[in-house]
């Protein structure tokens, strides 16, 4: 049995629990392979991480935070395994609780006891300037969603000038397709101009509207920066997207939630240099060698799958952190 344990090598905590983790794997004859969350900030860190990882995992223990979690889900990329989240950062709505202790807990989930949510998850893919449309041009065809494996991988220390945690390259190297478990982010650029966006819902022209951007998230995400943008709360068990504008120059515009089978396409209506929009995928910049023109937005059929422990439901730490006086 392989197990992959990724911590927040800036957590002395996580750090310890660690070390005495692999230590009880390695009394049950496991091989446990420890990574820091350090060195999954970027697509190339990931692709590095990925060749020294054995190609069947049977679980992933994160013991860290929420943030930590979505990198382990970046690097894990079309990976079938589930993951088992510790928490060991402030907000823990991926993360387990470990009130009975660390190694209670992962015997616990060795032996099958924990129940798994399956986590819907974006599929996210882009059309740039000078791109064909996959589904606009009669030759187009769709893309592959393959930025998983980065197609320029390097070592942590030996990337080039400016791959630094939060910034992927791949797009860079021709990646057109991306996965997210919080949301997609398309947003203004770096001089600041409110960009023009038009919203499709399969097919169905749905908005035009003007501002910082929009949001499109998972229910997973809808705790995260859609929230922050007026997003609703929303359960775990919801398997479709919710598309909210950011700052929008209307009084009108509202937050749209899906069906599951409903395809998003948001158009950047003008592409010049001074109203350039910005993707983030999960908070990590993505960079392109042209101006974003489009996006179309999917929920993956492949969901990520998150063991859980059964002590506290999805409302009541809503209410626990949302609602508390």
């Amino acid at each position: 049995m392989h197990i992959l344990v990724v911590r927040n090598n800036s957590n002395p905590q996580a750090v310890d629990a660690s070390l005495l983790l692999a230590t009880y794997l390695g009394e049950q004859g496991i091989q446990a392979y420890v990574v820091d969350s350090a060195e999954l900030g970027n697509d190339q860190g990931r692709a590095f991480i990925r060749t020294q990882l054995p190609e069947v995992l049977d679980m992933v223990i994160v013991l860290g935070g929420d943030g930590t979690v979505l990198h382990t889900v970046h690097l894990l990329g079309e990976r079938e395994c589930p993951v088992l989240p510790v928490n060991f950062g402030r907000l823990g709505f991926l993360a387990n609780e470990d009130t009975d202790g660390l190694v209670p807990l992962v015997a616990r989930a060795l032996a099958g006891e924990l129940p798994v949510e399956r986590r819907s998850r974006l599929k996210v893919e882009v059309v740039c300037t000078g791109d064909a449309d996959p589904y606009g041009d009669e030759e187009g065809a769709e893309a592959e969603c393959d930025a998983s494996e980065s197609p320029i991988p390097a070592a942590p220390g030996d990337e080039p000038e400016g791959d630094r945690f939060g910034v992927n390259r791949a797009g860079l190297a021709g990646v057109r397709c991306f996965h997210a478990l919080n949301e997609a982010a398309l947003t203004r650029g770096a001089l600041g101009r409110i960009i023009e966006l038009t919203l499709n819902i399969s097919g169905t022209p749905v908005a035009n509207m003007r501002g910082d951007g929009i949001v499109v998230s998972t229910a997973t995400g809808s705790t995260g920066y859609a929230l922050s943008a007026g997003g609703p709360l929303v359960s775990p068990a919801f398997d479709g997207m919710i598309a909210v504008p950011i700052a929008p120059h209307t009084l009108r515009a509202r937050a749209v939630l899906t069906n599951a089978s409903d395809v998003i396409e948001v158009t950047a209506e003008d592409t010049e240099q001074f109203r350039e929009a910005t993707l983030f995928i999960d908070g990590e910049l993505v960079l392109f060698p042209e101006p974003i023109r489009k996006l179309y937005l999917s929920i993956d059929p492949d969901p990520v799958r998150i063991m859980r422990t059964s002590e506290a439901s999805f409302y009541e730490h809503l209410s626990s952190v949302f609602f508390a006086d």
